[in-house]
């Protein structure tokens, strides 16, 4: 079973998802945070904690340094917040160096991890090497993003979660999902999590729509728009 996440930081947007009977978690980073008009870091992923507080739903936030002593301070500090977070810290730091040991350092203190924007299998097999067996870990791979670059995204998960196969908790995530069709491509290969934005969790009640409907919803949008514009030939 592949579970959804909501990859989201709004707080109108949360509460409104908090009891979709789709959504099992909620994904946020930094960027999403500044979109959402964010000022203060801490309060505001503490008023998200006060919002699924009762939910059993889990939520990841992430270090915002770009250095090993400070990415640690911080993930240690957000680990504090709350029994139900995943701490994001990046596979890489903005000058391309692994950062196996803090992985490596967080696993042993038992925080629940969530590595983001992996883009590899050699990514995937290093940040193995440097969790404990029994750590509760989530792998976020960028399809979208490797799908961008020419990509075809679908090998690196599935050698992926062959190669977690002996780590009971560690899960793969289908993170930058671009489209609905991710959803049946991770459900397919067996991907544990996929993330996905408010709008395009909406759109799967739209799966199984025949070829026909999807013509005449396309074609009554296109007349729609002509008679607002009021095209004449």
């Amino acid at each position: 079973m592949t579970k959804i996440y909501c990859d989201i930081a709004e707080k109108k947007e949360i509460k409104k998802f908090i009891s979709h009977p789709l959504v099992s978690g909620f994904t946020t980073n930094p960027s999403l945070m500044r979109q959402a008009g964010v000022k203060n870091y801490e309060k505001y992923c503490k008023d998200l904690l006060k919002i699924i507080k009762n939910s059993n739903k889990s939520i990841s936030f992430e270090v915002l340094a770009d250095d090993y002593e400070n990415m640690k301070r911080q993930a240690l500090k957000i680990k504090d917040w709350g029994e139900n977070i995943y701490v994001k810290v990046p596979v890489v730091n903005s000058k391309g160096e692994f950062q196996g040991k803090l992985i490596n350092e967080l696993s042993k203190k038992k925080v629940k991890l969530n590595i983001t924007a992996v883009f590899s299998i050699d990514q995937t097999y290093k940040i193995l090497k440097n969790i404990e067996k029994s750590a509760d870990v989530i792998i976020s791979i960028f399809a979208g993003r490797l799908g961008d670059s020419g990509k075809d995204p679908v090998e690196i998960f599935k050698k992926s979660i062959q190669l977690k196969k002996n780590y009971k908790k560690v899960k793969i995530l289908w993170a930058s999902t671009r489209e609905v069709f991710h959803f049946i491509k991770a459900k397919k290969i067996k991907c544990e999590i996929i993330t996905m934005p408010p709008q395009m969790i909406q759109k799967l009640k739209g799966l199984g729509t025949t070829s026909k409907m999807l013509s005449i919803k396309t074609v009554e949008g296109f007349i729609q728009d002509t008679r607002k514009a009021n095209f004449k030939l």
